[in-house]
């Protein structure tokens, strides 16, 4: 071997060396911010790059809650790609549509019922993580089972749709048959944001990110540490703590994070089964997407 050649490779050697030791520290990190927590987290982080991978109970079946309005999306879009709706059609949503006692913006401004565009009631269901909205757009496609087959058609065999959100909130058992991994979660988001095989049309595409960023719940989660006008397209889904037993069953944040470079990071937080308060539950998810950004941006060199 050339000694040109004998310093390249010891060189390559030396930087993925050193990688593999900055992804191991973030991961400590990671496990830091989990230690004596009285919670079950799962995460998955996914940089540009294949090494930029970290999971940590990423392969554990964890409880969606409105994370599973992501995927729903999804499939609207695609379905709208498909010239079976129209993004500009108007659907009638009567007060029977408007389930009580479920989060629902679109309830509280219409209580006897209204018209919506799909693209108004996708606005209200990202954005606000609209109950009502969700279960509107289930209707249409024919149900849960459709969303679940799309996926499973596409390769993702890690997540399961099974029930709405007016079954899921009447129920608190219920909401675990709505669960993914965080891994799978990650891979959903990298595939279509990366939308190398043209899944979406750009007109969808475009709206589906341009919304996912305008997403207004969970402020204080994955976007609760990072700096100001970070762009973070994400979905949130919540349990709520159960009166009984104490127990939040599912406190989540899902997105991709906008790098200064240009670059990103996918990012999925599930924490479940917690004991912790609300605040110490969105705190885990924060710090971690900050020690994510801090790894990825060089700002804390671990």
């Amino acid at each position: 071997m050339g000694k040109l050649l004998q310093i390249a490779f010891f060189s390559l050697l030396f930087t993925i060396t050193a990688h593999a030791q900055s992804i191991e520290g973030l991961r400590k990190n990671i496990q830091q911010i989990m230690q004596n927590k009285d919670a079950v987290v799962g995460v998955a982080i996914n940089g540009i790059n294949h090494s930029d991978t970290l999971g940590v109970n990423a392969d554990r079946r964890l409880p969606m809650q409105s994370v599973f309005k992501f995927p729903l999306a999804i499939v609207m879009l695609t379905e709208i790609d498909k010239g079976n709706f129209k993004l500009d059609q108007k659907i009638e949503i009567t007060k029977r549509d408007l389930t009580p006692e479920i989060w629902s913006p679109i309830r509280e401004k219409y209580p006897t019922g209204t018209t919506l565009t799909i693209k108004e009631i996708l606005e209200y269901t990202i954005t606000l993580s609209d109950n009502v909205g969700c279960d509107v757009l289930l209707k249409l496609l024919g149900g849960p089972q459709v969303v679940e087959s799309y996926f499973a058609k596409k390769g993702f065999k890690d997540i399961s749709i099974k029930i709405n959100e007016k079954t899921m909130q009447s129920n608190w058992d219920k909401q675990f048959l709505n669960w993914s991994t965080p891994k799978e979660m990650n891979r959903i988001l990298q595939t279509y944001y990366v939308n190398k095989n043209n899944l979406l049309s750009m007109p969808m595409y475009d709206f589906l990110w341009t919304t996912m960023k305008s997403t207004n719940t969970g402020l204080k989660q994955l976007k609760g540490q990072l700096p100001d006008q970070t762009v973070v397209a994400h979905k949130t889904g919540s349990s709520g703590t159960n009166k009984k037993t104490g127990i939040t069953a599912a406190l989540n944040d899902v997105g991709v994070v906008l790098l200064p470079s240009g670059e990103y990071f996918v990012i999925s937080v599930f924490v479940t089964h917690s004991k912790e308060n609300q605040e110490t539950n969105e705190r885990i998810i924060s710090d971690i997407a900050k020690a994510a950004w801090d790894f990825f941006t060089g700002a804390n060199q671990l």
